[in-house]
């Protein structure tokens, strides 16, 4: 008799590899981004403003917001897909609903997938400061294919 493999166990302990092999892109490194969890659709982030990222307003570019969402968003998909399996971005909106500069201090960003097809996955993201305020939040889709 052959044994039927546990997907939800092999799924977790893909998961918990791909948290304990993360390696932050040079991207990531520049912006000072930690993964901090994963879940099965999943990804949370953190990240704190600096000044290096300012506008002419000192405040930080919409790009710096942009990207944390898009980390937070293709992290939650890869958590979903299989050895030989890559993605990538083909559309992203970001919608920037507060403040951040450098007092804002710890930022969270939560990705969580919403619909994982053969081909084409999207995503939802939130940026929220320590009392738990959206500062911006947003949404993806990927694309899913052999590698």
């Amino acid at each position: 008799m052959t044994a039927v493999p546990d997907i939800a166990a092999t799924r977790a302990h893909e998961i918990r590899m791909l948290m304990e092999q993360w390696q932050a892109s040079p991207m990531a490194r520049t912006m000072g981004m930690k993964l901090i969890d994963l879940g099965d659709g999943t990804a949370t982030l953190e990240a704190f403003p600096n000044a290096v990222f300012n506008n002419p307003q000192k405040r930080m570019h919409g790009g710096f917001a942009a990207t944390l969402i898009d980390s937070g968003l293709g992290l939650a998909v890869q958590t979903k897909l299989g050895p030989g399996i890559g993605y990538g971005t083909i559309e992203l909106k970001v919608n920037y609903t507060g403040r951040i500069d450098v007092d804002t201090g710890r930022l969270l960003v939560v990705g969580e997938v919403i619909h994982a097809g053969r081909t084409l996955f999207t995503a939802e993201a939130r940026i929220t400061d320590a009392r738990g305020k959206v500062l911006a939040h947003g949404s993806g889709t990927f694309m899913v294919f052999p590698t």
